[in-house]
């Protein structure tokens, strides 16, 4: 405890007497040095608790028409933080226990006062005091710590999940507003069920977790992917509860993804180019040798043969043609173009094999904008995913929802369906070259998508779910 150099004494007693004899007691207290001021009524005493500071105040119970208690609520409420001593004439053990309650930190009886038994209350008193101080400093700077984290910090009960303590940046990440998350559980976030019941037995089981990974469900619904570091607690009641700090790492997985697909365009472009060179120059020689012979040869099986080798060749050629026009960026010719207006284009061109399955089409436009496309290109990306989605979609049953929004800085295109869905294996390549689930399909027409969207500077993330559909976000900067 920090010693004082002179230890302000606050007494408030409406009998002068009594105030004598309690000043002399603490004067009488060796090695201590004491300013003692002195409040005769209760208005008196407020006054004197909001325009002074004091070490230790002492209230006498009965003052008038009110009481020590009274007096003990009022300095309480204005913000008085010094430790408060209760003086009775008389024991009482209902007054004790409610002095207490209120806040005191002892309870005297005035005809039990001797020097020393003063001395050993101030002293505990200023000691709990230090301490209270020491405690509401940790935790103010453990509170301002909470509320100024970038990250969630939430504490919730075990089985329910229901939450206990959360931070502001738990209420910015999800949405909601804190008095709709008090009454929430950590189930109703979660994605899945299955995954929030294997986070709470993991926590029950090993006492902590380290990195678990979850999707959290916002209040607009939008996903955001969380590692979650978790420990198990118990407050000094024996309470179990659970403190976890929450990771938003949505957009850094998210531009992982856009890093890794730009990569393997790269990589599949610098492939392509070494190909394109060292198989054009011997097709070249085909070619030549084939145009040679069939100027040799009258033989019309031969000719048949130098036939299907030409064919094949150009065909050949053709291919490496169409693979360096999608493994390079596109050219392309800006202007301003409505976004609801290049959606219905595509649309219309994609109409009849929309009705032709009996789809049911929802546009769900928001605020129009002007974008900087290349109409035709831009047409060609949404048109290879509409597309998708209709082919993935059962006849007679299908929906599928074309969804524009403006958030902030950004124009987002929702192209969602009900279809099939894509396995996990087959989303990592998804955009590759070549790389198709259709049994008819040559796998180009999302390499080229990608290419086309890239090209405008925008972004395309994709969420999908087996059996349940798939729905590819596009992103667009508006500034």
């Amino acid at each position: 405890m920090k010693e004082l150099d002179t230890i302000r004494v606050l007494i408030v007693d409406d009998d002068e007497d009594d105030f004598f004899l309690t000043s002399d007691y603490i004067n009488d207290i060796q090695g201590k040095k004491f300013t003692i001021d002195w409040a005769k009524n209760f208005d008196n005493a407020v006054e004197k608790i909001i325009t002074a500071a004091y070490d230790i105040c002492f209230f006498d119970f009965l003052l008038g028409a009110k009481t020590g208690l009274d007096l003990l609520k009022r300095a309480i409420q204005e913000g008085c933080q010094s430790p408060i001593i209760l003086l009775t004439g008389k024991g009482d053990q209902r007054i004790d226990m409610e002095a207490m309650k209120l806040g005191a930190v002892d309870y005297l009886i005035k005809n039990e006062l001797d020097p020393e038994k003063l001395e050993r209350c101030i002293r505990y008193s200023l000691e709990r005091a230090d301490t209270l101080k020491t405690l509401r400093e940790s935790e103010q700077q453990y509170r301002t710590i909470f509320n100024h984290v970038r990250q969630g910090i939430i504490v919730t009960q075990p089985e329910s999940g229901r939450f206990i303590y959360y931070n502001p940046a738990t209420l910015e990440m999800l949405g909601y507003a804190a008095d709709e998350l008090s009454q929430m559980s950590t189930a109703t976030i979660f994605e899945k069920p299955e995954v929030w019941e294997q986070f709470n037995e993991k926590l029950e089981e090993n006492g902590n977790l380290d990195k678990f990974e979850a999707i959290f469900i916002t209040k607009k619904g939008e996903k955001k992917i969380c590692l979650i570091d978790a420990q198990k607690q118990k407050n000094s009641e024996g309470k179990e509860s659970f403190l976890s700090i929450i990771h938003d790492v949505t957009a850094q997985r998210k531009a992982e993804r856009e890093a890794m697909m730009h990569e393997k365009m790269a990589a599949t472009g610098r492939l392509v180019r070494t190909l394109a060179h060292e198989v054009r120059n011997p097709l070249t020689n085909i070619h030549l040798s084939v145009e040679q012979l069939e100027s040799e040869f009258d033989d019309e099986d031969a000719k048949l043969f130098l036939g299907i080798i030409r064919r094949n060749s150009q065909r050949i050629s053709d291919l490496i043609t169409e693979l360096l026009n999608n493994s390079k960026p596109s050219e392309l010719a800006f202007s301003k173009i409505s976004v609801h207006e290049i959606l219905d284009e595509t649309l219309e061109q994609a109409i009849d094999r929309i009705n032709l399955k009996n789809i049911t089409l929802e546009k769900q436009y928001g605020s129009d904008v002007l974008l900087n496309l290349d109409r035709n290109k831009i047409k060609i990306a949404f048109l290879n995913i509409i597309i998708n989605a209709v082919e993935a979609m059962e006849e007679g049953n299908g929906v599928l929802i074309i969804k524009s929004t403006i958030d902030n800085d950004l124009c987002y295109i929702s192209i969602k369906d009900n279809g099939t869905g894509i396995s996990p294996e087959n989303m990592s390549r998804l955009f590759e070259p070549y790389f198709t689930a259709k049994n008819n399909g040559i796998g180009l027409g999302l390499a080229a998508t990608l290419n086309i969207i890239q090209s405008h500077k925008a972004t395309v993330e994709v969420n999908s779910e087996l059996g349940k559909g798939t729905e590819f976000i596009i992103t667009f900067l508006l500034k």
